[in-house]
């Protein structure tokens, strides 16, 4: 794999994760703690994600095939999956749903959830780790890569955390609106490209070309 995939996998994970998206909702679920509580819960809920993303790409393929499903399949209903993501991304409803949430956090501790799960280790960032680690072809040098990957995406993550205060300020609710688009239109094309991966893999389109 050359550093173009490398590339493409960590917008792929960037935009799925949503790192921008998630600052204002951490602010919310966090109001009134201290700096000291704040980076503890988001340093919990980062390394909670990681270890979910972790065993999804290392064992991804090994659910999969436990339950008969093809890496093809797997890539064209995760391309979906993506593209549905986007659409909400697109439409605000994924944020609609976030701030639906904040209402009923869990108890004082938000790291587990939601943050962890669903908001940064969700169903379509599972899905992608499986999809990029699918593409090693047994390369254990390429699935380290991915993972590296996706550790940077969470520092990311963590680093908007930290940042989230002035970060909303100087965005704004227009700015951030705006920037969540850019990526939702990021997000569909890259969820496009793996359903034709998926259809090519299936030999259903031997012609289709990335």
């Amino acid at each position: 794999m050359d550093t173009a995939y490398y590339i493409t996998a960590f917008a792929t994970l960037f935009v799925v994760v949503d790192p921008i998206g998630l600052a204002p909702l951490y602010i919310a679920l966090t109001r009134g703690m201290t700096t000291r509580e704040r980076r503890r819960i988001g340093w919990r809920a980062i390394a909670i994600a990681a270890g979910l993303l972790t065993l999804f790409g290392l064992f991804g393929d090994q659910l999969l095939a436990g339950i008969g499903i093809s890496m093809p399949a797997f890539r064209i209903a995760g391309g979906v999956l993506l593209f549905l993501t986007a659409l909400d991304m697109l439409f605000e409803r994924r944020t609609q749903r976030r701030e639906d949430q904040q209402a009923d956090p869990a108890e004082n501790d938000p790291s587990v959830f939601p943050l962890a799960t669903p908001l940064i280790a969700g169903p379509g960032a599972m899905a992608t780790m499986i999809l990029l680690v699918g593409q090693s072809g047994g390369d254990w040098g390429h699935v380290a890569m991915v993972h590296l990957v996706m550790f940077a995406v969470l520092a990311c993550v963590f680093g908007l955390f930290l940042l989230a205060g002035p970060l909303e300020r100087a965005l704004g609710r227009t700015g951030t609106m705006v920037v969540t688009r850019l990526l939702g239109m990021l997000l569909a094309a890259l969820s496009i490209q793996f359903i034709l991966d998926g259809l090519r893999g299936a030999g259903l389109f031997g012609m289709v070309t990335a």
